[in-house]
C-alpha cells in the first residue's frame, strides 16, 4: 500500500511539474526557431537600385506639392534631409493632420506622417479601468507615453526606414482614409505615387488596407530587391509587465495548406502563407495577403520603452510594371472562437470565408477537442448562471461526477492492496536477498489474486489530461476576461486577485499584491490530506513529507496565477473530499468484508455444558 500510494503520488507530481515546463518551453520555442540555411534579412546583399544615370543607393527625393513649400530637396527612405543637400531643410514645416475613424467597436486614430496608424483602441474592453489600446505606446525614462507608429511603409527591404513625409489626406467615405504622396528617384524622370488606403465596416475587428505605387515614367519598383516594407508593430495590446510565456506570451504563427505552425523568428518566411498572426493570450494580430508571394518576417529585437517587442514585416518583391495595386485584411481585436470563426463561414461584411481565422485562437495538440468540450459545458453552465467563477464550480463539480467511477476503482484497488500488504511483506521479507526471486513470486500473488498494482495508479494518470485541459480552458478562455467572480474581492477571474498591494516587489519571490486564494488552496489541499489518509500512511515519513510539501510547493507555484483557475482548484479539492468521505463509508463495510482467497474464519465448536 505505501509504496503504491508513493508511487502515484510521485508520478502524478513529475507530471504536473514536467506539464509547466514543457507548457513554458513550447510557449517559447518559436523565440528560438533559427535554422543555419534561413538567411537573416539583416544579412542581405545591400541594396542596389537600378543602373543609369547618377543613382545613389536608397535615395529617395520627395517632391513637395505645396505651393509654399519652396524647391525640393533629398530625403533617405523618409529619414534624413541632409543625406545629399538641397533646400529640404530650410523649407517650412509641414503640419501634422490627424483622422479619426470610430466604428462600433473601434476607434483609431491616424497621423499623416507616413499616412501611420497611431491608436487603435476596442471600445467593447477594458484594460485596468481604460479602453484596450492594441498599439502599445513607448514608455519613455519619464514615465511619460510615446505614441508609436503602425502599418508603417518603407522603400525597400525591413531594414529601411520608414516614411515620415507628410502624406496628403482624403476622406472618401466616413469609415475610410486614403493616404498620398509623390516621390522621384535621383536619375529617373516622372514621379512615383504612394497611396495608402484604409476601410473600415461597423461591426468589424477587420479591416481593409490597400498599398498602391504608381509610377509616371519607367520608374522601377526595386529598391534593393523589393518594392517596399508594410509593417506592423512595435507590439500589440493590452499593456503588460512581462510575457512570461504561461500567463502571458506571444506567440508567431503562420497557416500554410490548412495547417498552422510557429513561425521563425528573424528570419525571411518566403512559402506561401494563407495568413500570419502574432497572438497573445487574449488578443491577436493578423494578417490576410492577396495572392503575391510576400516574404515574411517577424521581430522581438528590442526597443527602447517598450516591454517585449513583436514586429511583423511584409516585404513586397520588386515589378517592372507602372502601376502595383495591393490588398490586405487585418484583424486587430479579442482572440476568440466568437470573432474569428465570422471569416471561415463567411458571416462577416467582406465576405470572407474559409480563412481559418480560428486556428489563431486554439490550443494546439492532442487535448484541444477535449478543451473545447469543457469550454461548451463551461458557456453552458454560465447561461443557467451567468457568473463564470459559479460557472467554474458547476463544471468542476460535473467533471468530479463523472470521473468518481475512476475515483472509485482506484480507492477499491488500494482496499485490496491492503488485505494482500501481509503477504507482500512476507515475501519481501522471505526473498530479500534474492531481488529476482522476490519479483517473481510477488507476480504469481497478483497473479493468483487477480490485481493489477498499478490499477491505483492508473485512474489518477487517465485523469491527468482532463486537469492539464481545464487548467488551460481557466488560463486563456477569453470569456473569463473581465469577469466577475465576487464583487470586491474577485473582480476578474482571468487575473490574479488581491487584497493588498505593497507598493513593492518583496525580494526574490517578486511578489507585489497580498493574495487570499493561494492559501485557501493550501488550507483545501491539507484538509483533503489530513481527512483522507490511511492508517499506514500516518506511520510513513515519505508520505507526511509529501502531504506537507506538495502543497506549499504549489502554493510558490500558483501564487500568481489567474483567481479562476484557484477556483477551480480549490472545489475540486473540496468536491475529492466529499467524495472520498462517501467512498471512505462505502469502502469500510467492504474492507470488512474482503476475504483473502486461501484465508477461512475460525471454526467455533459449541461449547457443552458440563453435567453434575
Amino acid at each position: 500500500m505505501e509504496k503504491n500510494t508513493v508511487l502515484a503520488v510521485t508520478l502524478t507530481f513529475l507530471i504536473v511539474i514536467g506539464w509547466f515546463f514543457m507548457q513554458a518551453k513550447f510557449n517559447s520555442k518559436q523565440a528560438e526557431q533559427t535554422t543555419a540555411q534561413d538567411q537573416p534579412l539583416a544579412e542581405q546583399e545591400a541594396p542596389v537600385l537600378p543602373q543609369g544615370g547618377p543613382i545613389q543607393p536608397g535615395i529617395i527625393n520627395p517632391v513637395i506639392q505645396s505651393a509654399d513649400a519652396g524647391s525640393a530637396g533629398s530625403v533617405n527612405a523618409g529619414g534624413n534631409p541632409e543625406e545629399i543637400g538641397g533646400e529640404f531643410a530650410a523649407q517650412e514645416p509641414e503640419m501634422e493632420e490627424r483622422v479619426v475613424i470610430e466604428t462600433d467597436l473601434i476607434r483609431v486614430e491616424f497621423s499623416s506622417v507616413g499616412g501611420d496608424m497611431v491608436s487603435y483602441r476596442l471600445k467593447e474592453h477594458n484594460d485596468k479601468g481604460e479602453v484596450v489600446e492594441m498599439i502599445l505606446p513607448a514608455v519613455n525614462e519619464d514615465g511619460t507615453t510615446k505614441e508609436s507608429h503602425a502599418f508603417t511603409t518603407a522603400f525597400g527591404g525591413k531594414e529601411g526606414q520608414p516614411l515620415d513625409a507628410h502624406f496628403q489626406v482624403s476622406r472618401p467615405t466616413p469609415l475610410s482614409v486614403e493616404f498620398s504622396r509623390d516621390f522621384s528617384i535621383i536619375g529617373y524622370p516622372g514621379t512615383l505615387t504612394l497611396i495608402k488606403r484604409f476601410e473600415f465596416r461597423d461591426g468589424e475587428y477587420m479591416f481593409q488596407l490597400s498599398v498602391s505605387m504608381e509610377s509616371t515614367s519607367s520608374i522601377p519598383f526595386n529598391f534593393g530587391n523589393a518594392a517596399y516594407t508594410l509593417g506592423f508593430g512595435p507590439q500589440i495590446g493590452p499593456s503588460f509587465q512581462k510575457l512570461d510565456n504561461r500567463y502571458e506570451y506571444r506567440q508567431y504563427y503562420t497557416l500554410v495548406n490548412g495547417k498552422r505552425s510557429n513561425a521563425r523568428m528573424n528570419s525571411a518566411i518566403d512559402s506561401r502563407f494563407t495568413w500570419a498572426a502574432i497572438a497573445g493570450k487574449y488578443f491577436t494580430a493578423i494578417v490576410i495577403p492577396d495572392n503575391t508571394l510576400y516574404t515574411l518576417s517577424f521581430s522581438d529585437k528590442s526597443e527602447p520603452g517598450i516591454p517585449a517587442v513583436s514586429r511583423m514585416h511584409l516585404i513586397r518583391p520588386p515589378l517592372n510594371s507602372a502601376r502595383s495595386d495591393d490588398v490586405f485584411y487585418f484583424y486587430l481585436g479579442p482572440k476568440n472562437q466568437e470573432n474569428l470563426g465570422r471569416y471561415d463561414t463567411g458571416d462577416n461584411s467582406f465576405k470572407l470565408r474559409d480563412q481559418d481565422l480560428s486556428k489563431a485562437a486554439s490550443t494546439s495538440g492532442i487535448l484541444t477537442p477535449l478543451e473545447s468540450l469543457l469550454k461548451w459545458l463551461l458557456l453552458f453552465f454560465y447561461k443557467l448562471v451567468h457568473n463564470y467563477g459559479t460557472a467554474i464550480i458547476l463544471l468542476t463539480l460535473t467533471v468530479k461526477l463523472l470521473t468518481f467511477p475512476l475515483t472509485k476503482k482506484s480507492s477499491e484497488a488500494s482496499i485490496k492492496m491492503q488485505t494482500l500488504a501481509p503477504k507482500i511483506k512476507e515475501i519481501q521479507a522471505k526473498y530479500k536477498d534474492n531481488p529476482t526471486k522476490m519479483n517473481a513470486e510477488m507476480g504469481a500473488l497478483y497473479k493468483k489474486e487477480g490485481h493489477n498494482p498499478m490499477s491505483g495508479c492508473l485512474p489518477l494518470l487517465i485523469q491527468m489530461p482532463l486537469l492539464f485541459a481545464m487548467y488551460n480552458l481557466f488560463n486563456n478562455h477569453f470569456d473569463l476576461r473581465g469577469a466577475m467572480f465576487i464583487p470586491g474581492w474577485i473582480p476578474d477571474l482571468s487575473l490574479p486577485e488581491s487584497v493588498l498591494d505593497f507598493g513593492f516587489s518583496l525580494p526574490l519571490l517578486g511578489w507585489e499584491s497580498l493574495r487570499i486564494l493561494p492559501f485557501i488552496y493550501v488550507g483545501s489541499q491539507l484538509l483533503y490530506g489530513f481527512a483522507t489518509r490511511t492508517p499506514e500512511q500516518q506511520g510513513n515519513s515519505t508520505m507526511k513529507m509529501m502531504m506537507y510539501a506538495m502543497p506549499v510547493m504549489f502554493f510558490f507555484i500558483l501564487y500568481n496565477v489567474p483567481s479562476g483557475l484557484l477556483v477551480f482548484w480549490i472545489f475540486s479539492n473540496l468536491f475529492t473530499l466529499v467524495q472520498q468521505v462517501v467512498l471512505n463509508k462505502y469502502l469500510a463495510g467492504k474492507r470488512a468484508a474482503v476475504v483473502v482467497e486461501g484465508e477461512k474464519p475460525p471454526i467455533i465448536a459449541p461449547r457443552h455444558k458440563k453435567k453434575h
